[in-house]
């Protein structure tokens, strides 16, 4: 586990669970379609199948766990969920101050999701965050390999030139965390809707409130 001595020169952000405050969205309409499609599971358990993963990968295991979905269950269930996004995301509270703090420090930030650029395009357009990532959103659909794969992370860094040792990821899935330690970054665990034992072993550090995060970036030390 490794501490920050100074501030990083990248700043990577998961997308959902710690820009845009879609999880709980998203979650409560996947478990209402598993339970629909013949598998009933408590949201616990959906949280457990689902976070961190691909719309694709939780298809296939929900079908394995006995859920009738057909092949297009993917393509369905992607369009009930943007049309929920569409109406209802919200930035995660106080990830705008966060940025602000890094754009007044000069330091770069991006994406790094396990979601489709349609996804992106749906909850940072509605939140008013798009032009903020513009060309920094890196989505599975830019690599071989989803989280927690490191690709996605590893491509974020290349893109904008900084080593991945330098890069901080911010993650709140385990699947994500698993990726950015794989990409040699530090990983900071955002425990507001996952449990901090989830992480225990694998991140840097934990914090559960965006108003700590400059902080602990070392932001306000120059």
């Amino acid at each position: 586990m490794r501490n920050l001595t100074s501030p990083p020169k990248l700043v990577i952000f998961d997308c959902d669970g710690v820009v845009v405050d879609s999880e709980p969205l998203t979650l409560n309409l996947l478990c209402e379609d598993l339970a629909s499609h013949g598998l009933s599971l408590s949201l616990p358990e959906v949280i457990d199948l689902a976070v961190g993963g691909t719309i694709g990968g939780i298809g296939v295991q929900a079908k394995a766990m006995g859920a009738a979905i057909l092949d297009d269950w993917a393509d369905q269930f992607y369009e009930k969920m943007f049309a929920v996004l569409g109406q209802s995301v919200e930035l995660i509270p106080g990830i705008e101050a966060v940025l602000d703090a890094l754009d007044h420090q000069g330091i770069p930030f991006a994406i790094g999701s396990n979601g489709s650029h349609r996804k992106m395009g749906i909850t940072l357009g509605r939140c008013g965050v798009a032009e903020r990532f513009a060309g920094r959103a890196f989505s599975p659909e830019d690599v071989a390999n989803p989280k927690p794969a490191p690709d996605v992370y590893l491509l974020a860094a290349s893109k904008i030139e900084i080593a991945p040792g330098d890069c901080v990821v911010i993650e709140d899935s385990v699947a994500g965390a698993r990726a950015g330690v794989a990409a040699g970054m530090v990983v900071m665990g955002f425990t507001h809707d996952t449990p901090a034992a989830k992480f225990a072993g694998i991140t840097d550090m934990l914090f559960d409130d965006m108003a700590d995060l400059p902080a602990l970036l070392g932001l306000n030390a120059q």
